[in-house]
């Protein structure tokens, strides 16, 4: 005689059958933990690696913005050694040294300087503009070395204007106007200021030797 056969009620009431439908169901909960995990994981790496792309264009435009600031106390250090070095060399010391200057000049190239004026302009920084208003006379080559001397002088010269005044035999008489600097300390007191007019024009200049 053949045993009872097991209905579907006590399949459904045994323990092994309810063990087996909680690990079902546990083995569910793992899967979906670990898919929510593996999306959750790549969401959060993928805003790592922007996060990380944005710090270096940050990183990348600050040494753009900052490469022209590099170096930058050297290069002050270095222009305001070569600005000492410019006035050392080439702004007289005193207002007496241009003229000491000026004449060894005219004597070197064999010119005749007359009516020299000098007069104060402005002051811009350290320095001060001083203008040298004369007539020159000479022969053409003799002026041409006046005025080469000038420019390539240790005294810093700079020609504002030559005006032609005449011409007798071989001379020719020129109307001159050069500037130079000084250090306002250096500026004679008495010096009457540069006036805005043309070279033409007589200024009411310091004779030299006033």
């Amino acid at each position: 005689m053949s045993p009872n056969p097991v209905t579907t009620r006590e399949r459904l009431a045994s323990p092994l059958t309810w063990h087996y439908f909680g690990l079902a169901i546990l083995i569910l909960i793992v899967a979906v933990l670990a898919i929510r995990l593996g999306l959750d994981w790549s969401a959060t790496d993928s805003s790592s690696n922007d996060a990380l792309v944005n710090k270096q264009i940050e990183l990348k435009t600050l040494e753009v913005q900052t490469a022209p600031l590099r170096g930058l106390e050297q290069r002050v250090k270095d222009s305001r050694e070569h600005i000492q070095d410019f006035y050392a060399k080439r702004i007289p010391a005193n207002y007496s040294s241009i003229a000491v200057q000026t004449g060894d000049l005219a004597v070197k190239s064999g010119v005749q300087l007359s009516r020299m004026q000098y007069t104060q302009g402005s002051t811009t920084g350290d320095l001060t503009e001083i203008s040298l208003d004369s007539s020159i006379s000479g022969q053409y080559q003799q002026i041409m070395h006046f005025v080469n001397g000038l420019e390539r002088d240790k005294t810093f010269f700079l020609i504002r204007s030559m005006a032609f005044t005449g011409q007798q035999g071989g001379l020719v008489s020129l109307r001159l106007r050069v500037s130079t600097w000084l250090r306002p300390a250096d500026v004679p007191g008495w010096l009457p200021p540069t006036p805005s007019d043309t070279p033409s024009a007589t200024p009411p200049a310091a004779q030299e030797g006033e």
